[in-house]
């Protein structure tokens, strides 16, 4: 009589310890790629941050050298000091630069917006004869590289008598700032729905106050966005700059403020550092200020226009 031995069962218990088994084993042989993979990574992410940030670094190691003027720079201050920033502000006249670029950048900001904004609320709630065609020329003008704008708004300024003057500089700043701002506007406008809008009517705001109160708040982000463009323009072109206030050193931005420590034989590389720092203190201010709104409208913009 033969006995049958009855097959063993497995419990759910067993069978689920013998599936983390499997996987604790399955994740320890793939721990070394995974590992090696990681390492990789951040070598290259290393890499990368300190290709970025060296420059940086440089410019602020200079900055506090007293004896980067003389050259041979190394890595770290030899003689760490504020002498450099304290010639720079003093005889070096960079307070005055400030001051331009400051007005400069301010009024291209403001001026820049609210014409963006209103043009911007025309081209997408309003339709009109050649409405298309205008923005299709906002957009060319985009494609145009600005060193072929040079003669012909240079031409324009000494036409309407404005060269060498703070006011010519902000009218080719705001110019330039124009096209960028409708275009990118547009679609935060458009992306507003006509009924909030409507809504107001309703309970009997007017224009203005529906403006002000309903469609400005929403499109906010995207202002904000078009402002930083704009403040970045201002603050850090060069070549319209020097085209339209090189018989005016008075009136000099920062950006052309910095040659004067350029030499014809050398070059007074503190000086340059500090000069470059200072200007890079402005920007960085005004993107910590604004960088929640920033990252906010760069992403609204990309989901309507």
């Amino acid at each position: 009589m033969s006995t049958v031995t009855p097959a063993p069962t497995t419990t759910p218990e067993a069978s689920g310890a013998v599936d983390v088994r499997r996987a604790a084993s399955l994740r320890g042989r793939r721990s070394p790629r995974r590992t090696r993979a990681a390492a990789t990574k951040a070598v290259l992410v290393a890499l990368l941050l300190g290709f970025t940030l060296f420059p940086a670094f440089w410019m602020l190691s200079s900055a506090f050298d007293a004896q980067a003027g003389a050259g041979g720079q190394t890595l770290l201050p030899r003689e760490f000091s504020l002498e450099n920033f304290a010639y720079v502000l003093t005889e070096g006249g960079f307070d005055v630069f400030l001051r331009n670029s400051a007005i400069v950048a301010v009024v291209t900001v403001l001026a820049s917006a609210v014409l963006a904004l209103l043009a911007s609320v025309a081209v997408a709630r309003f339709r009109f004869r050649f409405r298309t065609a205008m923005l299709l020329m906002i957009l060319i003008v985009q494609m145009v590289p600005l060193e072929a704008l040079v003669i012909p708004l240079f031409v324009q300024v000494r036409d309407l008598q404005l060269l060498n003057t703070l006011l010519g500089l902000m009218v080719v700043y705001v110019a330039l700032s124009l096209p960028f701002g409708i275009w990118m506007l547009r679609g935060f406008v458009a992306a507003v729905p006509v009924e909030l809008e409507e809504a107001a009517y309703i309970d009997g705001a007017s224009w203005g106050r529906m403006f002000r109160s309903v469609l400005l708040p929403l499109v906010m982000p995207g202002l904000v966005a078009t402002s930083v463009f704009s403040f970045i323009t201002a603050w850090n072109e060069f070549i319209f700059a020097m085209t339209l206030l090189g018989g005016a050193s008075e009136n000099y931005t920062v950006a052309i403020g910095l040659k004067q420590f350029f030499g014809e034989h050398s070059n007074e590389w503190g000086y340059i550092m500090a000069a470059s720092t200072i200007i890079t203190i402005p920007v960085m201010i005004f993107f910590v200020i604004v960088q929640r709104r920033l990252a906010a409208g760069l992403v609204a913009g990309a989901v309507k226009g």
